[in-house]
């Protein structure tokens, strides 16, 4: 869902109404505040703005724009961290900032809103889990190499001799290591996923970023079945850990099952 936060003229005087800095949609009927301090130095206070049962998390900014810092991502983090701790929550893209808070209410929560409550529906009682599985480099490396008589023929052949002799049959080893490992992980990807599926409402598997990445998935999670996704995974692990190292988070907002982009519009003047 792509929002446009148009500027409201009539709520705002010369660009000295602050800012607005969002981070997330829930469901809440009454306006309320968080602890969490908001993005930026000024630490402002989060608070919702409401309409008809559904509130927008935001909170004063004093800019326009931040840059991807670790500091500036965790503040927004920690902001749905907390508010995730007693809501379902529509996160809304890093760096979101709108003019004031007439035009998210308006862009946002009113002319949106059917489609928010069906978002929200979707995500009730549901987080986001993620899961990472990479194998140890040498392990994987030294099975195919075992396992495989054609690569280890290859490369008992490339012994004592120089690289460049051996140019085409060095290129010729890497694509069958490659194609070797690609069959591999196509079926360990499916092997973790088939243990893990009987938990998981829906999945969202990512490309692999590393030769050594076997899986790369999101899973939306109902949270009454987190603790039997977590043993799977423990499971997995105490299965499969000698030769795969798995990377496991959450809970988190349901950033891969929802996408919610607010395109602000400058205020007049600007």
């Amino acid at each position: 869902m792509v929002t446009h936060i148009m500027n409201d003229n009539n709520s705002q005087s010369n660009g000295q109404t602050p800012l607005q800095y969002v981070y997330g949609i829930i469901r809440c009927p009454d306006p309320r505040d968080f602890s969490t301090k908001g993005i930026g130095e000024r630490g402002d206070v989060v608070h919702t703005i409401n309409h008809r049962g559904l509130g927008v998390v935001l909170s004063d900014s004093g800019a326009k724009e931040y840059d991807n810092s670790r500091r500036n991502m965790m503040a927004h983090m920690l902001v749905l961290e907390e508010v995730m701790k007693e809501y379902s929550v529509l996160p809304v893209r890093f760096g979101t900032v709108a003019p004031t808070q007439n035009a998210v209410m308006n862009s946002v929560l009113v002319k949106r809103y059917d489609e928010l409550v069906g978002l929200l529906d979707d995500m009730l009682g549901r987080v986001e889990m993620g899961l990472k599985a990479f194998w140890y480099e040498q392990v994987i490396f030294k099975e195919i190499i075992e396992q495989t008589p054609a690569i280890r023929q290859l490369r008992d052949k490339l012994v004592g001799r120089s690289p460049e002799q051996t140019y085409y049959e060095r290129i010729r080893l890497g694509e069958m290591i490659a194609a070797t490992m690609d069959r591999q992980r196509d079926v360990e990807e499916e092997e973790i996923l088939s243990r893990l599926r009987p938990f998981v409402h829906k999945t969202v598997l990512s490309k692999t970023i590393t030769d050594r990445m076997i899986l790369n998935a999101a899973f939306l999670v109902n949270k009454t079945d987190e603790p039997n996704l977590d043993r799977a995974v423990q499971e997995l692990d105490a299965r499969m850990g000698k030769r795969v190292m798995f990377k496991y988070v959450g809970p988190v907002p349901p950033y891969n099952f929802v996408n919610i982009i607010l395109h602000t519009v400058p205020q007049t003047g600007e």
